[in-house]
C-alpha cells in the first residue's frame, strides 16, 4: 500500500499509541483525519505534543465513538480506518464497567457498521494482550483462549468478536492487531513504565501494586510499525496478529531497572490499594510474535534497555503534566 494521499481515519488518535501512529502516517504522506473525544477545552490529548508544522497537516474530528451518527460522518470518504478508541485502564473498569461496554463494544460496533456502509478498503482493529488473561502457556500465541479477567478485558474480547463478525458476515476487510504492553513518550501515568518513572524522579519511594506479574514491554515506535504493516499487508485480512517484543520482566525487576537507570536510591513499596483482585490479576504475558514475523514481516527493533533513557527524559521534561501524589487508575 502506498500512503501518499491515502485518506486515513484514526479513532482514539489523542491517546498514547494513536498520537504516535498519527505522526508516523503524516510522515508517510497520508491524508490523516483524527477522531478525538470532544471536550469544551478543545484539548486534543497527546496530539498536542506533535510538532506544530506537522499538526497543521492533520484534520481533527471531535466527537464520541458511542454516537453512531458522528462515527458515520468521520468515516466518510476514508480509505483506511485504524480503530484505537477505547477505555483502557484495568483498575478503572472495576468501578465503571458499563462505560467500558458502551465505549469499547458499542463504539466498535459503530465503527464497523460505518466502515461497511462507506466501503472502507481496510480496517485495522485494536485488541490487547489483556484478552488472554493469565497465560496458560508461554509464549502466548493467537490461539490462546480468551479470558475476561476484568471488565476491561471482557469488553475488549467482545469488541474483537464484533470486528471478527463483520469479516465473516459481511466480508469487511478487517485485521485485528493485538499489542502487548507498550511504553514510550506521551503515555499516561496509569501505565506501569511512566508511573514508576514519575514517582522515582520526584519521590523517595515508588508505590506499586503486585511486584510479581510478568509483562512483555514493547517500544511504541515498534508497535506503530506493526499497525502500519498490518494495514499494508494483503495477508492480514481476517487475521489476529500479536505484536510484542517476546520476552518478559517482573514489575519488581522493572522498577529496580528504572530506579537504577535514574540513579537514585528509591525504595519500592507494595501498596495494597494498587493490587488487583486475586482472580483478576494477570500473572504473566509474553508474546509469541512468530505470526507477525511470518505474515506481515514485522519484528521489534528496540529493546527496553535501548529506549529507557529516551522515555525517562521525556517524562523528566514534562513532569508538570502529572500528579505524582495520586494513584492514577
Amino acid at each position: 500500500m502506498k500512503w501518499k494521499n491515502k485518506k486515513v481515519l484514526i479513532t482514539g488518535a489523542g491517546g498514547f499509541i494513536g498520537s504516535h501512529l498519527t505522526e508516523e502516517l503524516v510522515k508517510l504522506g497520508a491524508d490523516v483525519r483524527t477522531f478525538v473525544r470532544y471536550n469544551s477545552r478543545n484539548d486534543w490529548g497527546m496530539i498536542e505534543f506533535i510538532p506544530r508544522e506537522m499538526k497543521g497537516k492533520i484534520e481533527i474530528f471531535a466527537g464520541d465513538v458511542r454516537d453512531s451518527f458522528q462515527v458515520r460522518e468521520a468515516v466518510k470518504n476514508v480509505n483506511v480506518v485504524f480503530h484505537l478508541a477505547a477505555l483502557i485502564g484495568v483498575p478503572y473498569s472495576y468501578y465503571t464497567p458499563e462505560s467500558y461496554v458502551k465505549t469499547n463494544v458499542d463504539g466498535t460496533l459503530n465503527v464497523m457498521q460505518a466502515c461497511l456502509e462507506e466501503n472502507v478498503e481496510k480496517v485495522v482493529h485494536t485488541s490487547t494482550s489483556e484478552v488472554y488473561g493469565s497465560a496458560q502457556y508461554i509464549p502466548v500465541d493467537e490461539k490462546h483462549p480468551l479470558v475476561g479477567q476484568s471488565p476491561y478485558s471482557a469488553s475488549k474480547i467482545a469488541a474483537d468478536k464484533i470486528a471478527e463478525s463483520f469479516y465473516f458476515s459481511f466480508d469487511l476487510p478487517i485485521a485485528t492487531i493485538r499489542p502487548f504492553n507498550t511504553y514510550g513518550p506521551m503515555q499516561s501515568a496509569r501505565a506501569i513504565v511512566p508511573t514508576i518513572i514519575i514517582q522515582a524522579l520526584v519521590r523517595d519511594e515508588v508505590r506499586l501494586g503486585s511486584l510479581t506479574p510478568i509483562r512483555d514491554l514493547t517500544y511504541v515506535k515498534d508497535i506503530v510499525n506493526g499497525f502500519v504493516m498490518t494495514a499494508e499487508s494483503k495477508h492480514s485480512v481476517g487475521e489476529v496478529i500479536n505484536v510484542g517484543y517476546g520476552s518478559g520482566i517482573t514489575i519488581g525487576e522493572l522498577a529496580e531497572k528504572i530506579i537504577q537507570n535514574i540513579g537514585k536510591n528509591t525504595k519500592v513499596v507494595c501498596d495494597k490499594e494498587r493490587i488487583r483482585p486475586d482472580k483478576s490479576e494477570v500473572t504473566e504475558l509474553i508474546c509469541d510474535n512468530s505470526k507477525a514475523r511470518r505474515l506481515i514481516g514485522w519484528k521489534p527493533k528496540y529493546s527496553l534497555d535501548e529506549k529507557l533513557d529516551e522515555t525517562t527524559e521525556w517524562y523528566k521534561n514534562h513532569l508538570i503534566l502529572f500528579k505524582d501524589y495520586l494513584y492514577n487508575i
